[in-house]
């Protein structure tokens, strides 16, 4: 969709649009609201501004949406398709399958979420590398780094919805 697109639709279909970016609806609520965008570019300012309050419990709220690393959303719905998107480099031998599951799992007892890391980009042995590495964080760290994570892959799929 163009920006001119999105900054005519009505604050409803705006704010269904963005949902699937995150399951946080005040983001998008916020973002719906702020319009007109004179650019891409301030869309994406007014998104990553927006995102930067979020706390733990929008963290719990978005993870909702999000399957393990390695594994495919199921589903039809706008969140399964930007998953299955962003996972589709995500091409692990058996050995880095078999890490990264006993990885996702020694993660969620330990913080008690699903792992969360940008993957587009990035390789399974990637990932396997940063999994392992934050399950060395404190849950305060992690609880950072995991929000940082979340804005990165929600202001990717907004750049992958909205076009100049």
């Amino acid at each position: 969709m163009t920006l001119n697109d999105f900054n005519a639709l009505s604050p409803e279909r705006a704010e269904a649009l963005l949902r699937p970016c995150v399951a946080i609806p005040a983001w998008a609520e916020q973002l719906a609201a702020g319009r007109p965008y004179a650019s891409p570019a301030m869309l994406l300012a007014a998104a990553r501004q927006a995102a930067e309050g979020w706390n733990g419990a929008d963290l719990a709220a978005a993870l909702s949406a999000h399957p393990r690393i390695g594994e495919r959303a199921a589903g039809q719905n706008a969140e399964a398709a930007f998953s299955r998107r962003e996972q589709a480099g995500v091409a692990p031998d058996d050995q880095t399958a078999d890490a990264l599951r006993a990885g996702n799992l020694a993660y969620e007892q330990r913080f008690g979420r699903v792992f969360l890391v940008r993957a587009k980009g990035r390789s399974a042995d990637e990932m396997l590398a940063i999994l392992h590495r934050r399950l060395a964080n404190s849950p305060a760290q992690e609880q950072q780094e995991s929000l940082e994570q979340l804005r990165q892959i929600t202001l990717l799929r907004l750049e992958e919805l909205i076009t100049p």
